[in-house]
């Protein structure tokens, strides 16, 4: 069925379900039936997880389910082997797996890591999940791939490492040696006010070590998943806490992006920051890059941000997940919500998002046709957004903060397309205009499905290593001063 029948055949459409077994934060405890469901489907995303870990012990960049058995990648990034141990954690933390299960699970994957070729205590970006080896060529069409190091895939996997260490206490003296090396000031390039542009205080997006040469940009954008490098340099004293009040909330008005942004100068331990937002149905926001709920809410899976800054972090996530519902619900009317990049449902990659809660003009659209919307001018109508695809994991991200809203997704998702595969979880994307639904699973979209679970139905069992330590010392003061101008 599609999201069009869907509607008419349901009147209010999928959002208007609604789930008994979860409450709004700050509600009472979620009944038991909610509860099971939902550790239903962390069972079986585990399962996924699983099924993508090979025997050398890296979990796989994706499988696909197609046929009778899952077919594993031969690729994997730090990203993916990060996603393992946390999922590890978490499995054993819920009572899915036994703690001597978890302890072989993260002491395989840890021996594996410490055969990892790097590079300055980095991790280069391409592996071979079965032997080790850095991939020079990739699998299926022979393109040469070129040694890279890159910042943010380094920081998932060493949230992963902090995660296990934390949890397999036999373990800390082996990934304390494998994270003493990794020093986050090497893509870092201080501030120079004399050339804000070359020298703007922020972390370069990578290198490849085949020349040593850096990427061109910087992740200057605060609100996207690259913080959490900041948050981990920041933390271990290897960044200045400067860094963070760097990062731009908008572009500066005078720069080229989505739309004007309101908002003001401040001047923040020294440094002036331009305090600014956008306006999306009303609400001010703090936009993303490109407009996904994948940049904006993997983050606050392990850093308590909503608690450390409730009036800014805190109210941007609700109101980030609320331009979310109301694009796939009014703006679309799919019927569906829930945008981030994901396997294209017909085949490759995509990222997906909402236009207007991303700094990038035409940034990340909810649809493969990539319609996007300008500001000022006339919303386009729902029929031009053809081929829109909703990702699963954007509702899992969301569950903190619109739970009912998010469960009913899912559920209408599993539902009315068979998204739900019984035995390894949701899969990755759906087209709800033609009700394709991709064969994938993809390692990282199942690592925040299980972070999410873990971190609603147990709160705070993978955040400990970053509530303690430099993450209370450092971290915590700029989030508890950060004034978001919404």
């Amino acid at each position: 069925m599609d999201r069009r029948t869907f509607l008419t055949a349901a009147g209010t459409g999928a959002a208007a379900l609604t789930c008994g077994g979860l409450a709004a934060p700050g509600a009472a405890a979620a009944p038991a039936g909610g509860e099971l469901r939902l550790l239903d489907w962390f069972r079986d995303t585990y399962r996924s997880l699983e099924a993508m870990t090979t025997e050398f012990g890296l979990t796989a960049d994706k499988a696909d389910l197609s046929g009778a058995a899952p077919v594993v990648s031969r690729q994997t990034s730090p990203t993916n082997i990060g996603c393992g141990l946390w999922s590890a954690v978490a499995a054993a933390g819920l009572g899915v797996t036994g703690e001597s299960a978890m302890l072989r699970s993260l002491e395989r994957t840890v021996r594996a890591v410490e055969r990892l070729e790097r590079h300055h205590g980095f991790w280069l970006n391409w592996y071979d999940a079965h032997d080790g080896s850095v991939l020079t060529e990739w699998p299926g069409t022979g393109e040469p791939v070129r040694p890279f190091l890159s910042s943010v895939d380094n920081a998932w996997l060493v949230t992963g490492l902090r995660i296990a260490a934390d949890a397999a206490p036999a373990l800390r003296p082996r990934i304390a040696r494998l994270l003493e090396a990794a020093d986050w000031s090497y893509y870092y390039t201080p501030y120079d006010p004399a050339d804000p542009v070359a020298a703007p205080g922020q972390l370069r997006g990578g290198a490849w070590t085949d020349t040593g040469e850096f990427t061109e940009h910087h992740y200057g954008a605060l609100n996207t998943e690259t913080r959490m490098a900041s948050y981990l340099g920041i933390a271990d004293g290897s960044l200045p806490a400067e860094h963070y009040w760097r990062l731009l909330r908008t572009m500066l008005p005078e720069h080229e992006q989505e739309q004007p942004p309101g908002g003001a100068y401040a001047t923040t331990d020294g440094v002036r920051v331009w305090q600014g937002h956008y306006t999306h149905r009303g609400r001010k926001v703090v936009p993303s890059w490109g407009g996904s709920l994948f940049e904006a809410l993997m983050v606050p899976l392990f850093v308590p941000e909503a608690r450390w800054s409730p009036r800014s972090w805190g109210r941007n996530h609700q109101r980030y997940v609320r331009g979310h519902i109301d694009h796939g619900l009014r703006e679309a009317r799919y019927g569906y919500w829930g945008f981030s990049p994901a396997n294209v449902p017909e085949g490759g990659y995509q990222e997906y998002g909402v236009d207007a809660l991303g700094m990038q003009v035409d940034g990340y659209a909810s649809n493969t046709d990539r319609t996007h919307t300008t500001h000022g001018a006339p919303l386009p109508p729902p029929s031009a957004f053809t081929n829109g695809v909703v990702t699963p994991h954007a509702s899992f991200l969301a569950l903190p903060y619109a739970p009912r809203e998010a469960v009913a997704n899912l559920r209408g998702l599993a539902r009315d397309f068979g998204a739900y595969h019984e035995g390894y979880g949701f899969r990755d994307s759906v087209n709800v205009d033609t009700g394709r639904v991709s064969d994938f699973v993809l390692a990282l979209d199942q690592g925040m499905i299980t972070a999410s679970l873990a971190q609603t139905l147990r709160p705070g069992l993978l955040q400990r290593p970053f509530r303690s330590g430099g993450f209370h010392s450092r971290v915590r003061p700029l989030l508890a001063a950060e004034r978001f101008s919404i």
